[in-house]
């Protein structure tokens, strides 16, 4: 039983930064905080997270409307109808409220879980070098392929 908690706990360590990037980007896409709608234009750096989340590269994505295969190579796209989900949040139904309050709940949840298990690992343990090199690892990891 101690050989598994201890891979458990090392295991823990080194996925407990990427647990907590998703909850906390995977909140902010619950209500479109990534993207910009109406007068709502998000920071760039919380648009980038979301690449990251959804698409694993750091950098600036325009998911604008499909362009129109009708039109000329080279023309503005058409402003005739309004892109996908842009009149979404007013016909939102209160169930799916609800379940969007239910999944941030559970985000939040995760994110406090992970905070608490790794200070716990971190402090509850006689091999301390080891555990922070997996959290540094699996902090790093990601990073350096983000920049690849």
């Amino acid at each position: 039983m101690a050989t598994i908690r201890q891979w458990h706990s090392s295991i823990g360590l080194f996925i407990a930064p990427s647990v907590l990037f998703f909850a906390v980007t995977g909140s902010l896409q619950l209500f479109s905080l990534h993207e910009a709608h109406g007068d709502y234009r998000p920071p760039a750096l919380i648009e980038k997270l979301a690449s990251v989340h959804k698409d694993q590269v750091f950098e600036l994505r325009h998911h604008d409307a499909p362009a129109d295969p009708k039109a000329e190579p080279g023309a503005p796209p058409s402003d005739a109808a309004p892109p996908a989900g842009a009149q979404e949040d007013d016909k939102t139904a209160p169930a799916t409220w609800l379940l969007k309050g239910f999944f941030l709940l559970v985000a939040i949840s995760l994110a406090v879980s992970a905070s608490l298990g790794l200070w716990i690992g971190l402090t509850q343990t006689r091999r301390k070098r080891v555990a922070w090199l997996l959290v540094i690892a699996g902090t790093l990891i990601p990073v350096v392929l983000l920049s690849a």
